[in-house]
């Protein structure tokens, strides 16, 4: 994998922005990739995370970020997606934004115009703080079945939930975004342990990496 794929140069900033991942020994694991594993592991690079909080009531507060994001606030456990834009429910008042890279700053900007100054909200980058796990393939729910307790049957777990959950004796947030694909949303600090499990815990199903 060339460095070009392990971390982006941010000429503006004169920095080097890497994932917690950028160190991983992608290289060796992919070069052994099994086309006909049931499971794809690829961390989504540097996107945008920020946690958004206000009162769901509010009709204006709904309004103002349905505008700003042209995505309705999810209801409890919900997940809503648009695009490159997904706004996770995490609380009664609080929620998860997820954007592309580069553009949490001009998406916060737009949250706070169109809120104005007259509603209580706050709106908080933790972009730095946590790193987001894509997983896909047909054996990713017996994976996550060998990690967690939550009960992630079908009838549970559909499309479009997502929880805060135990996870391999840490916590993460678990989202399915379609049939055969979750993510994990991971602290960054534990970053290393998480690609550690899911290596071991994806053995027998067979495992890639996409980049």
């Amino acid at each position: 994998m060339s460095k070009a794929n392990v971390y982006q140069q941010r000429p503006e900033a004169g920095v080097k922005v890497e994932t917690p991942l950028h160190h991983a020994e992608l290289d060796k694991l992919a070069s052994r990739g099994n086309p006909k594993a049931g499971i794809t592991l690829r961390e989504k690079k540097l996107l945008g995370h920020l946690t958004l909080r206000g009162d769901a009531h509010d009709a204006a507060f709904a309004a103002g970020v349905h505008k700003a994001l042209g995505l309705e606030l999810p209801v409890a456990l919900g997940l809503v997606a648009k695009g490159d834009v997904s706004l996770q429910w995490l609380g009664p008042d609080e929620w998860l934004l997820i954007v592309a890279g580069g553009e949490e700053f001009a998406v916060e900007q737009k949250l706070r115009k169109t809120l104005g100054e007259e509603l209580h909200y706050s709106v908080v980058n933790v972009s730095g703080g946590q790193t987001l796990l894509e997983l896909s393939g047909p054996n990713v729910r017996e994976l996550l079945m060998k990690s967690t307790s939550y009960d992630l049957h079908p009838s549970n777990f559909p499309v479009g939930k997502a929880v805060g959950t135990i996870f391999a004796k840490s916590q993460c947030v678990i989202r399915h975004t379609a049939e055969d694909t979750w993510e994990l949303v991971v602290r960054r600090s534990f970053a290393d342990y998480f690609w550690l499990w899911l290596q071991d815990a994806s053995a027998e199903y067979g495992l890639q990496i996409a980049a």
